[in-house]
């Protein structure tokens, strides 16, 4: 097999995507199937069993690429939305495109009820950014509701248009903070370092990959590693981790120092990730779309 990142590459020794024909060994290739989450959060996991790794997380309505079911209930599969490979429970998606996203979320975390009433018992919920297909508008009770293709129904100013885009990745990170720290989690319920960062970026129409290694690499341009040369938004990297640079003297991160989304004062924190034997490596700035 030749040197590929395992986290982004559908290949096993028995399966591989036939895309990867010629690239890598594997008994047989296929083509995959197209397939869309229908759960409000549904789990990514290193191996096909519910106590395996959570590697991370994909919200309703994204799209993956489905490459072999087990009789046990997973699915090995890739998510598109930035390229990760893992096992999913198959009751967690539904196959085919379905209806293209109208709407996304921008409250922290919102319910799905099975009709426009507040009064009915959820179905399921689903976090800051889950992109939804809004089919139409009603009001009941004087309150509007968003009814989705699927026939679910959510408060309507819980929603922005798909194509709406924030303007400060920090002000997004900033909704998280006191979220619970979640080792490969990526919602309003727990998530991680570069969860937070993906999400807070994403809403700003920037993807970044999914681990902090990835995004150190892909990130844009190199700051010098003085404080006093950092802005709003900068992204800083140590082994393992990422957090943003929220004014001269803060940042903000989810940690498992605080198992939770705080901010931690710059000189303070240098000091302690120093002492801890990882210190800081890189600062990247990224500009955001529209910005040059």
């Amino acid at each position: 097999m030749v040197d590929l990142d395992p986290r982004l590459t559908p290949a096993r020794p028995d399966l591989a995507a036939r895309a990867l024909e010629g690239r890598v060994t594997a008994d047989r290739f296929v083509d995959g199937e197209v397939a869309r989450v229908i759960d409000g959060v549904a789990p990514l996991r290193r191996g096909p069993r519910a106590d395996a790794a959570l590697d991370t997380e994909a919200l309703a309505g994204e799209r993956l690429t489905v490459y072999d079911e087990d009789d046990e209930g997973w699915a090995w599969v890739q998510l598109a939305r930035d390229g990760y490979v893992g096992y999913l429970p198959v009751h967690a998606y539904l196959k085919g495109e379905g209806a293209g996203p109208t709407h996304k979320v921008a409250a922290l975390r919102t319910f799905l009820y099975p009709g426009p009433s507040i009064k009915l018992p959820p179905l399921d919920w689903v976090s800051l950014g889950t992109r939804v297909a809004v089919v139409r508008e009603t009001d009941a009770n004087g309150r509007r509701f968003a009814v989705t293709a699927d026939g679910r129904a959510i408060v309507a100013n819980h929603l922005v248009p798909v194509d709406t885009l924030e303007t400060d990745p920090v002000a997004v990170a900033e909704r998280f903070l006191g979220t619970p720290y979640l080792w490969g989690g990526r919602s309003s319920l727990g998530l991680d370092c570069s969860g937070l960062a993906q999400t807070a970026y994403e809403a700003c129409g920037v993807l970044l990959p999914r681990d902090a290694d990835m995004q150190e690499m892909a990130a844009g341009e190199a700051v010098d590693l003085d404080p006093r040369a950092w802005k709003r938004g900068d992204l800083m990297f140590w082994p393992g981790h990422v957090a943003l640079v929220r004014d001269a003297t803060t940042f903000l991160h989810a940690n498992a120092f605080m198992m939770a989304v705080g901010i931690e004062g710059i000189a303070e924190g240098l000091a302690r990730i120093e002492a801890s034997g990882t210190p800081l490596r890189s600062v990247k700035r990224i500009e955001l779309p529209g910005r040059g």
